[in-house]
């Protein structure tokens, strides 16, 4: 299953407000079944010609939506995935940075157990500072990658779909 990456900030809160599905020590997913909201509110379609008197366009001509929901074309399988690593948990941001590309990669691992929907995973207590010197040590790597595996292995296969 293709996983699209979750962009606006609505979404995030909406996934956030509900609780968590699964947590570790150090990291909490939430799930959110639905779609994530529209990027773009429907307003006129206007363009620069459109502000001069020999403008063709009416004030009523609208941008028309399109018959999918949002991210439909981006994710057929209708997933989104999300990350929030605070500065509070993660002071470094060559820290925050490696989180994060270890949560993808480990997203990317567990595609198959992950049920439509938006998905964000949330570091919610900082690692040892005093254990893991390095801001980007192999020793960090390791240890933020064996929880997420653990964390993503934590939820149940999703069941094949029917083609």
């Amino acid at each position: 299953m293709l996983i699209s990456r979750l962009a606006q900030s609505v979404d995030f809160e909406r996934a956030l407000k509900t609780r968590s599905r699964v947590t570790t020590p150090h990291f909490a997913l939430h799930h959110l079944q639905g779609w994530p909201a529209r990027g773009r509110p429907l307003r006129p379609a206007r363009s620069r010609s459109a502000d001069l008197s020999t403008s063709t366009l009416t004030p009523s001509e609208l941008l028309v939506e399109d018959s999918l929901p949002v991210g439909a074309v981006d994710a057929p399988g209708g997933c989104w995935l999300g990350w929030v690593v605070p500065k509070r948990h993660a002071k470094r941001s060559v820290t925050r940075s490696l989180l994060k590309r270890q949560i993808r990669l480990s997203a990317e691992g567990h595609a198959g157990h992950f049920s439509l929907g938006i998905w964000v995973v949330r570091l919610r207590a900082p690692f040892d500072r005093t254990g893991f010197v390095s801001a980007a040590s192999d020793l960090l790597k390791r240890a933020a990658r064996d929880e997420l595996d653990h964390l993503f292995a934590k939820l149940q296969p999703r069941a094949p779909s029917a083609a």
